[in-house]
């Protein structure tokens, strides 16, 4: 079955801005394909403030979350594969959601191609 983490992190988010909260997005900001101001990580992590009037052209999909926010008045890209975010809760009460890290991939053969058997390697990709 596909993950559950991106349908929980939209189903989420929509509830937390019908509730008239503010949505935060917690990132491992070191994992492979992850796009952040590097200057505004602590502890490996990053905490960014998805609400529709900070962000825009929010885009939450199956693969990951994409929108461009301002970092000191600087308009920036941000990119985060789906399993990088590590939570999504409301800042003004802190209900949301946690998610385990993701796990390592599945290892390959001897000969250095991927296990068959294991799920395919998802991906990211910017389309403008």
């Amino acid at each position: 079955m596909k993950s559950s983490r991106p349908y929980l992190v939209r189903a989420l988010y929509d509830w937390i801005v019908d509730n008239g909260c503010t949505p935060y997005v917690l990132i491992d900001a070191h994992a492979p394909g992850v796009e952040v101001p590097q200057q505004y990580v602590k502890d490996g992590q990053i905490v960014l403030n998805v609400s529709p009037g900070a962000v825009s052209e929010l885009l939450i999909t199956n693969d990951g979350i994409s929108f461009r926010g301002r970092f000191g008045g600087i308009a920036v890209d941000i990119l985060a594969p789906i399993g990088a975010v590590l939570g999504i809760y409301a800042r003004e009460n802190g209900q949301g959601m946690v998610f385990e890290p993701e796990r390592a991939p599945p290892p390959s053969d001897d000969d250095g191609r991927r296990n068959p058997s294991a799920p395919a390697k998802r991906s990211l990709r910017v389309v403008k």
